[in-house]
């Protein structure tokens, strides 16, 4: 059992996955599923590249796991005045598409068989959307002790 807390930032924009698309390949003589949102697999490898950086030393973490997850992203232009000061009507906090939930998923499945065994071992997540620069992922994981 790793009993210390795994840490790590992925910078870049944020983005989901979730949706899929499938296709039926004649050359293959089979059915290939892709993520629909193009820019799902370069995030994904990032997140990937940085959890194997994260992970130099450590086994595979095979334990119920409480995951801790910010996402940072920009905000619009229109928030801001031209002087360059917050507009009092901008949003506290980033309620748009992306969705949370679909953010999340591809982080877990970036993560999986690098970090942890399976995404089911998530047992406890704590996850958050919010503004700030630059755009980036903080992760936190860690051992669920009973």
């Amino acid at each position: 059992m790793n009993l210390d807390a795994l840490t790590f930032t992925v910078y870049g924009i944020p983005q989901p996955a979730g949706s899929k698309r499938a296709f039926f390949n004649r050359a293959l003589g089979r059915a290939l599923v892709t993520d629909a949102n193009p820019k799902a697999r370069p995030w994904k490898a990032l997140v990937s590249d940085a959890a194997i950086q994260a992970m130099r030393g450590r086994s595979l973490l095979d334990e119920p796991l409480i995951l801790v997850v910010d996402f940072f992203v920009a905000r619009p232009k229109g928030h801001f005045r031209t002087t360059g000061q917050l507009r009092p009507k901008a949003p506290a906090a980033p309620a748009v598409r992306p969705d949370l939930t679909k953010l999340l998923r591809a982080v877990e499945d970036a993560c999986t068989g690098i970090v942890w065994r399976d995404d089911a071992q998530v047992v406890d997540q704590h996850v958050r959307k919010i503004y700030g620069e630059p755009s980036r992922c903080e992760l936190t994981i860690k051992p669920r002790v009973c």
